[in-house]
């Protein structure tokens, strides 16, 4: 690893922002310290940053901070939804970023980790990894032809970092987990996995908590990177569909709940790695980061476009909502509701004990329509996903499918009884 740039923070480096992090806090739990919103069926305010958003907002100081694949970076006045700054990478922008002590950090898609100055987007440092990718494997998802190495398209998120114990944390398309120092950019420890880490990593009391596109859930500790324990989840050597862990994990109460490409959410021992229970999906992938709050565990699924929650301690299923598209959307809690997107451009509030939905708020783009993908009730079309090419280049026309309604593949951010929210239509929502 090498630094290419590092500037010395001056003695009138900006005062501290806050800190703010992927899914709410280091521990990714999802819940948010705020009242719900009144309503959610309009939104305050919009703002477009030229390019379909996969990552999550951020909120600190006032500002809500987000990415784009525009290859832009935003600060936006929460309040009124006007920029404060921007910053410009040569490359889309998939990384949610984190803030600590007044500075932001993003994963670069060309393979680096950048900070910048939260006040003002300056560049602090910029650290290089060996490369980014996404994950790629011979015919994926059965898609034809079968000795073709092929990029998966719904790998869409780079590593979220995480800034804790003076360290960034985050993982790379290089195959490793990385520790940098929060100040310098220095490399402190990396971490090998067998494949491509495009989770974020939970921080809790000493230890990382991160999954890899290898199918195994690792424990590390944040402070020389050695590995405590690992857990292995289900394997595809077939087709590389039900394996890998492309969400992160939540934890609480001393469990890590995670959920898999195997179709399972499970509960570990946060110490041990010992599996407590494990809820299956009927092989449908749980790529949402659960959301924890009062004995309950939170999550989504894929092709059975579902909304969930289930006991923390036994894994029972509590209350299943359907949400009508594939949901990559991380829950986040507010009050007594949850928040979550589904890729039929909604962002729906549900009751967080019974499940039963109290509002939806539905993207302009999403209403259009304009490649008729959408039925009446809003579940997809089959007849409009049907193959073009017949091979793997169809995955990414079907996320052009989404972009085109403006799928809500971004996690709600909740601050003020304000929901915000990126989509693939290109804007950063503010509702409630």
């Amino acid at each position: 690893m090498k630094t290419l740039f590092a500037l010395a923070f001056l003695a009138s480096a900006s005062p501290a922002l806050g800190q703010a992090t992927f899914h709410g806090d280091n521990a990714h739990t999802g819940a948010y310290d705020s009242a719900p919103p009144a309503q959610i069926e309009a939104a305050r305010w919009s703002f477009a940053t030229g390019g379909p958003i996969v990552s999550s907002p951020v909120i600190a100081g006032g500002a809500v901070y987000v990415s784009s694949l525009s290859g832009f970076l935003y600060a936006v006045d929460a309040t009124t939804g006007k920029e404060r700054w921007h910053f410009k990478s040569r490359t889309p922008i998939a990384s949610t970023p984190a803030i600590a002590d007044g500075t932001l950090y993003f994963v670069s898609s060309s393979g680096s980790l950048a900070a910048l100055d939260a006040a003002t987007g300056a560049v602090r440092w910029v650290t290089a990894v060996e490369y980014e990718r996404k994950f790629q494997a011979r015919g994926l998802h059965g898609y034809p032809p079968a000795g073709q190495t092929m990029p998966d398209a719904w790998d869409v998120w780079t590593s979220a970092p995480t800034v804790a114990r003076g360290k960034v944390y985050f993982g790379s398309g290089d195959g490793n987990v990385y520790a940098l120092d929060a100040h310098t950019g220095m490399l402190q420890w990396k971490f090998p996995t067998g494949d491509v880490v495009h989770a974020s990593p939970a921080v809790v009391d000493a230890t990382v908590y991160i999954g890899s596109w290898d199918g195994n859930f690792y424990a590390l500790d944040a402070d020389s990177g050695q590995q405590r324990w690992v857990f292995h989840g289900g394997e595809d050597a077939a087709i590389h569909n039900q394996v890998g862990f492309q969400a992160s994990a939540a934890v609480a109460d001393g469990t890590v709940f995670v959920g898999c490409r195997d179709g399972h959410v499970y509960a570990l021992d946060a110490a041990t790695g010992r599996k407590r229970w494990d809820y299956p999906t009927s092989k449908s992938w749980v790529n949402t980061t659960p959301a924890v709050r009062d004995g309950l565990v939170y999550a989504g699924t894929s092709d059975s476009s579902r909304f969930f929650a289930l006991d923390a301690r036994t894994g029972r299923l509590r209350f299943n909502a359907d949400l009508k598209a594939y949901v990559f959307s991380s829950p986040a809690l507010a009050g007594g509701r949850a928040f979550i997107g589904s890729h039929n451009g909604t962002l729906t509030a549900l009751d967080a004990h019974s499940g039963e939905p109290v509002g939806q708020f539905r993207t302009d783009a999403s209403k259009a329509d304009r490649l008729r993908i959408l039925q009446p009730d809003l579940r997809l079309d089959p007849a409009a996903f049907a193959p073009t090419f017949g091979d793997f280049e169809d995955m990414y026309l079907d996320f052009y499918r989404f972009v085109s309604v403006g799928g809500i593949l971004s996690s709600p951010a909740i601050d003020h009884g304000v929901v915000y929210v990126g989509s693939l239509d290109g804007n950063l929502y503010a509702i409630g």
